[in-house]
């Protein structure tokens, strides 16, 4: 029987699995960044203020964790352990954002 993978942990198989679980989790990972900043469009001026520099740091982590999968793709499968590091860095990085970030 195959090990279970954890779930948000990367499988390497095929280019097409890989790629569509990665942009899947991103599309997920960005409504909940738009829930994030309705919340922060809601709060007091200046925890607003604060809520909202959080929330542009993780717009620009979901951005490099999808520039990551771009090149990913236009490389293709004989590349991916070249690309694997940067992906799983990037993927680690955004995912720990979002679980720091509180309202």
């Amino acid at each position: 029987m195959a090990p279970k993978a954890r779930p948000n942990t990367i499988v390497v198989g095929p280019l097409e699995a890989n790629v569509d679980k990665l942009e899947a989790q991103l599309k997920l990972w960005a409504a909940k960044i738009d829930v994030l900043a309705a919340k922060a469009d809601q709060a007091g001026a200046q925890a607003g203020i604060d809520y909202r520099a959080g929330i542009d740091d993780l717009k620009a982590k979901r951005v490099v964790a999808q520039a990551k999968i771009d090149e990913y793709k236009a490389a293709g499968r004989e590349k991916w352990e070249g690309f694997k590091a940067g992906i799983e860095l990037a993927w680690s990085d955004l995912e720990t954002a979002l679980a720091n970030l509180k309202p």
